[in-house]
């Protein structure tokens, strides 16, 4: 008799976290193409939440679920009060970033500055579980190590600690994070990746849900790594090259629901457009997101250019603007 397979993880098919681009606009897009995949906001340091404008930070399209909110912060107390305002405000999941090396956070003593202070993690996952209880997940991302330490044994011991707070589910970049010496991009592609870290962290921690970022660019990758871990995380090869996701449903997530046509989710975002607009906000800051949804394709650098042209985003309403990229595409 045929045994039953176990249900697939929810973080199996995920889009990284990326300042600046995964904003509201950018995850309704990318839900347009993947249904399965978790996508995840910007990082919104704790101060921004405690002392900013929380709908500018928080607020969401229903369509993104399931979707999660990173939060860039180190004390307990103050995590644990922007966890309990993802759970109010109707996030799927609280994830805590301890993988990012940029010089405004390493001022800040938080992100990846964070590996080097497990224990401090530790009681901050364990804050922010008491303060939503079973309501939402609470994770970490966070780097296979700091600088030149590439001693396996840290990045186990970082999660073997971390995982005593209550965290289950652990996204981890492969690679170091050098915090002296690399800028942010350079942290993306410099430190080389060590994909055999992450493999041996799920073979040590059966029981957690471990899933592997860092350098996933095509099918290949993503199947082999499947095999090994509970789930990957795609980020800017799922930026630059988006309607990669249409393929991801069909082909990692069990689901036989068509894939959605370029035409049909160009639609959709002129709608979504529509509506946008209507509350204020520039056209751009939602174009920008889909520019690369035609690429590769006849026609995609002429349609692109008539959606980022600041002249026609001034002159031309949501309608008029898609029908003449729409025309400009097809002259392609």
């Amino acid at each position: 008799m045929t045994q039953p397979q176990p249900p697939l993880s929810p973080w199996r098919l995920c889009v990284a976290p990326m300042l600046d681009w995964t904003d509201r606009h950018c995850r309704f897009f990318h839900r347009l193409l993947s249904r399965r995949a978790r996508l995840y906001t910007e990082m919104v340091t704790t101060g921004a939440l405690l002392h900013g404008d929380l709908p500018r930070h928080l607020d969401f399209d229903t369509a993104e679920h399931p979707v999660a909110l990173q939060l860039g912060g180190s004390e307990p107390d103050a995590l644990a009060a922007c966890a309990r305002l993802a759970r109010d405000w109707g996030y799927d999941e609280v994830n805590l970033n301890c993988g990012c090396p940029s010089p405004r956070v390493q001022r800040g003593a938080f992100g990846a500055c964070l590996m080097a202070e497990a224990a401090q993690v530790r009681d901050a996952v364990a804050a922010m579980r008491d303060a939503v209880g079973d309501a939402l997940p609470v994770t970490v991302k966070h780097r296979i190590g700091l600088d030149r330490i590439e001693s396996y044994d840290f990045v186990r011991d970082f999660v073997g600690t971390v995982a005593r707070g209550g965290c289950t589910v652990f996204i981890v970049h492969a690679r170091n994070a050098w915090l002296d010496g690399l800028s942010a991009k350079d942290n993306r592609d410099v430190p080389p990746l060590r994909y055999a870290f992450v493999h041996r962290l799920k073979r040590d921690f059966p029981e957690l849900t471990i899933v592997l970022n860092g350098g996933v660019r095509d099918d290949a990758t993503v199947a082999a790594q499947l095999d090994l871990v509970d789930g990957v995380m795609v980020g800017r090869e799922a930026y630059q090259r988006p309607w990669w996701l249409a393929q991801w449903d069909g082909r990692y997530a069990a689901d036989a629901a068509a894939v959605p046509t370029r035409d049909a989710v160009e639609r959709a975002m002129l709608g979504y457009l529509r509506a946008a607009c209507t509350r204020g906000v520039p056209p751009q800051a939602v174009l920008r997101h889909m520019l690369n949804l035609w690429k590769g394709e006849p026609g995609a650098r002429l349609w692109r250019q008539v959606l980022s042209d600041p002249a026609r985003l001034r002159a031309l309403s949501a309608e008029a603007l898609f029908a003449e990229a729409a025309r400009a595409r097809a002259r392609g």
